[in-house]
């Protein structure tokens, strides 16, 4: 059964990042019972940065625990769940079997996915491991990002059940590939650019491709 581990949520506050104090709200940890989930958050949670953080196309963060297994290992330290500041833990997801625009119904629910997950310097301070950016990449390990098509509230245990997925799509895992310019076939390239995508991500493909 596909289902909610942990939801997890975060205020900003100050994170030492190599020589500089910046804002973030990756520290997230896990709360108990229901959660309301918004447009742009879920409650008790923020973003401290909301020109590459939050917004409606990217109000949840989901990350697989299926993930959090692999990462034990080879950093050899136990992880918390909000470790990688995802707001929602996941479990029998991972981004090979996740499809963009995919509709999941979760407790009163229902969240679209938007795209992947690019991460950035904030996760590697987090992590106390520099190397974690460009080990994401290779390892293929991302989560994704949802948009909120009906508030509701979600809890730890709910069950996680897909009631949508657009015609002609494709994973998450595909569209990073695309977006790191890893597969360019044409093909691939195509139905990236036929997604509902954000300006950016659209953008990105076509610099890659030349389309």
């Amino acid at each position: 059964m596909m289902k909610i581990l942990s939801v997890n949520v975060a205020q900003p506050q100050t994170l030492i990042a190599g020589k500089l104090a910046v804002q973030s709200a990756i520290a997230k940890c896990p709360v108990e019972g229901p959660v309301m989930v918004r447009r742009t958050n879920l409650d008790g949670d923020r973003q401290a940065d909301l020109k590459v953080h939050g917004g409606v196309n990217k109000a949840v963060y989901a990350y697989p625990s299926e993930h959090y297994d692999f990462w034990r290992r080879d950093l050899g330290k136990e992880l918390p769940y909000g470790m990688f500041g995802e707001n929602l833990t996941t479990e029998g997801l991972v981004d090979s079997e996740v499809f963009i625009g995919d509709r999941y119904q979760i407790g009163s629910t229902i969240l679209t996915v938007t795209q992947p997950r690019t991460p950035c310097y904030k996760l590697a301070a987090r992590l106390e491991y520099q190397p974690i950016l460009e080990r994401m990449y290779s390892e293929r390990r991302h989560g994704w990002y949802m948009s909120v098509e009906q508030e509701g509230t979600i809890a730890a245990g709910d069950e996680i059940r897909l009631i949508g997925r657009p015609a002609n799509s494709i994973t998450v895992l595909e569209l990073i590939s695309v977006w790191m310019g890893k597969d360019l076939s044409p093909e691939l390239v195509a139905r990236s650019l036929a997604l509902d995508l954000s300006p950016k991500w659209k953008n990105k493909i076509v610099q890659r491709t030349g389309a």
